[in-house]
């Protein structure tokens, strides 16, 4: 009675497969589901007159589009007996009988069979990371032979067909097996080779559906808009070192932009109350196990909004996007103000996985006797303490040195005690600093509730270089035990708020910026500003996940008096900014934002130890990238061209 076609609709996952009975009395189409109808217009098309166009079969996104029927990574029991076809680099071969196919979604075993001595033969004499497109069917492996390593360990492909698409090199810079044995510089050169390795492959897979998650809920739950910047830009005072770069015009350049501050508050005068973006910044600075010369960041402003309103948005922001595979996130994160955390950790971005706390003694000890075991500096003298509880089996002589080294290194106006608290040895050495008690050591047993075992780090110097000597120690001491075995940090994720920062820092003999010269001054500290700028807070916000800040923010000054006023304070040339004081006369809002470095945060979704590994082009320590050579040197006729003047360097 009705002629039966069948069809495939593409889902968001997998495509399902429907049917659809057109009616000839009406045209009517119905979708046929589980024996229930639904009536749908969309599939007119498809179904009268253009059955040419139907799709054959159900496919997964990963093998749609491409010629292959699975990827080397999701065959299991289930396709036991179907015939597939994959495609992918060959990785090992044994016996000319065994071959690992792998592609970016995992390894398959292949199975050449024993009468196909063409086939055994092409393998024999093939390298590996040789490109492959094999034809083959589906069957178990052997009972005691199933790798329940491998997601498809319960099975290998019978090889019906074989075509060699690529032959690679006999010499291979890089094994991928054994892609962690190689030297991180050797990693960098062939990079197009290092990111087969599977580690890499899963990194960056999952920061590109990170990043699609936040898009998703800034776009579709919040209705911010994604707007790109200029990178372009003219060079700016009162932040990083920046990337200057020359024009055809003789005496005039662009700079990169650190990032897109500037902008996205012109956004907030042009109305765009909720911006985003994902965002390129560059800047001229030493890079770190956590800092590149070039770097993304997740750009965020709102107007309208006050601290607690970006805090917020964050928050929502992480607990929708968190990697499924990670477990989930609590909110509201913690908050600790900038004072609190210097005190308790002596750090802006502490790791509470770690349990120690700095305890302060000054009380206990004689200030005159403070300054005379250290070198005099303004500032107020302390005395702080940090207890390690029951290791001092691990405070060896090599430890001590190491620790000391740390002091010298950094912190070599500031006094370092480190005790063992065993036997009695120990009290001697803190009676030799007169106090104001005749039983100091008993003073600080108890007051730092010393038992047999532990270990004592006393700093003595200047308050903030002290707390960051003991600080420093912490972390050192902390990664000390761990690679001995000791576990210290909890496995919880500890995410926190850092407040009340300073607005401003006096260094080198002069006022400077704490976060950048556009923070509003926190509302409840204007009486300082001009009197006494250091008491003045800003409204700067910092987020820290285990000890890594991953996010900084402020609110924004949006008066252009009060902006020109904090321009004045910094000895900041306003000219240079006369187009964002000019903008913020014509009616700007109240704003605020905040950046999360994704490299950072990435890498430590990743539990990666660089942010070089969820990069997929990374530069060296030096900023160099060792595949190409850049920073490279340019031809004559390009100097010529951008009226640049190389100067040999005078030794």
């Amino acid at each position: 009675m009705f002629a039966r076609s069948r069809i495939v609709l593409s889902c968001t996952n997998i495509t399902t497969k429907y049917y659809v009975f057109p009616l000839i009395s009406n045209l009517q189409k119905f979708l046929i589901k589980d024996q229930s109808s639904v009536s749908i217009a969309s599939v007119h098309n498809l179904v009268v007159g253009k059955s040419a166009s139907l799709i054959k079969e159900p496919v997964l996104p990963a093998n749609r589009y491409v010629l292959r029927t699975h990827t080397c990574g999701e065959l299991t029991l289930k396709n036991v007996g179907e015939e597939v076809r994959l495609s992918g680099w060959m990785e090992f071969q044994r016996m000319k009988k065994f071959v690992t196919l792998r592609d970016s979604y995992g390894s398959t075993q292949l199975l050449i069979p024993e009468d196909r001595k063409d086939l055994a033969e092409i393998i024999q004499n093939l390298s590996f990371e040789s490109v492959l497109s094999i034809v083959g069917k589906v069957v178990s492996r052997p009972e005691g032979q199933q790798n329940k390593k491998m997601k498809t360990g319960d099975i290998e492909v019978y090889v019906e067909s074989l075509k060699v698409l690529n032959v690679a090199s006999q010499n291979l810079p890089l094994f991928i097996r054994e892609y962690n044995k190689a030297k991180e510089s050797q990693q960098m050169k062939y990079r197009y080779l290092s990111l087969r390795y599977p580690e890499l492959q899963k990194n960056l897979r999952l920061r590109s559906s990170f990043i699609m998650k936040i898009r998703e809920f800034l776009i579709n739950e919040c209705s911010f808009v994604d707007i790109e910047t200029p990178t372009l830009f003219k060079s700016t005072p009162g932040g990083a070192q920046e990337f200057i770069v020359p024009t055809r015009q003789p005496g005039n350049f662009y700079s990169l932009v650190q990032s897109p501050q500037q902008f996205k508050q012109l956004l907030m005068i042009g109305s765009f109350d909720k911006y985003f973006q994902i965002a390129r910044c560059y800047r001229d600075e030493g890079a770190r196990h956590d800092r590149q010369p070039e770097f993304t960041q997740l750009d965020i402003e709102m107007s309208f909004v006050d601290r607690d309103g970006v805090m917020s948005l964050i928050e929502n922001l992480l607990m929708y996007s968190w990697p499924e595979e990670l477990g989930s996130i609590k909110v509201p994160f913690k908050l600790m103000m900038y004072e609190d955390a210097m005190e308790l950790y002596g750090s802006e971005q502490p790791d509470l996985r770690i349990p120690y706390q700095i305890q302060d003694l000054t009380h206990m000890f004689d200030l005159p006797i403070l300054k005379e075991a250290v070198k005099p500096k303004d500032g107020e003298q302390k005395v702080y303490a940090l207890v390690f509880s029951k290791k001092s089996k691990y405070l060896t002589k090599s430890v001590r040195e190491e620790l000391s080294k740390i002091r010298s290194d950094y912190f070599h106006t500031t006094r370092l005690v480190q005790l063992k608290i065993e036997s009695n040895s120990w009290r001697a050495q803190l009676d030799k600093f007169k106090s104001k008690s005749a039983t100091i050591a008993e003073d600080v047993s108890q007051y730092c509730k010393l038992e047999e075992g532990d270990v004592l780090l006393l700093a003595i110097g200047h308050r903030m270089d002290a707390l960051k000597l003991l600080g420093k120690l912490r972390i050192e001491f902390t990664n000390i035990l761990e690679a001995k075995g000791e576990q210290i940090r909890s496995s919880e994720t500890e995410l926190l708020w850092i407040t009340d920062f300073p607005l401003f820092t006096f260094e080198e003999c002069t006022l400077q910026s704490t976060h950048h010269p556009f923070t509003q001054p926190h509302p409840d500290d204007m009486e300082y500003l001009t009197t006494d700028p250091l008491k003045v807070r800003g409204l700067h916000y910092d987020l820290v996940m285990n000890g890594t800040e991953i996010a900084g923010g402020s609110i924004r000054i949006h008066d252009a008096n009060l902006q020109r006023e904090v321009l004045r304070m910094l000895n900041i040339d306003e000219t240079k900014l006369s187009h964002m004081l000019e903008a913020l006369t014509y009616g700007a809002p109240p704003h605020g934002g905040i950046a999360i470095g994704l490299d950072r945060l990435v890498c430590l979704l990743c539990n990666a130890k660089s942010i070089r590994s969820v990069i997929a082009f990374p530069k060296t320590m030096e900023g160099r990238d060792l595949m190409s050579g850049a920073p490279d040197v340019i031809s004559d006729e390009l100097k010529t061209l951008y009226h640049i003047q190389t100067v040999k360097k005078v030794s």
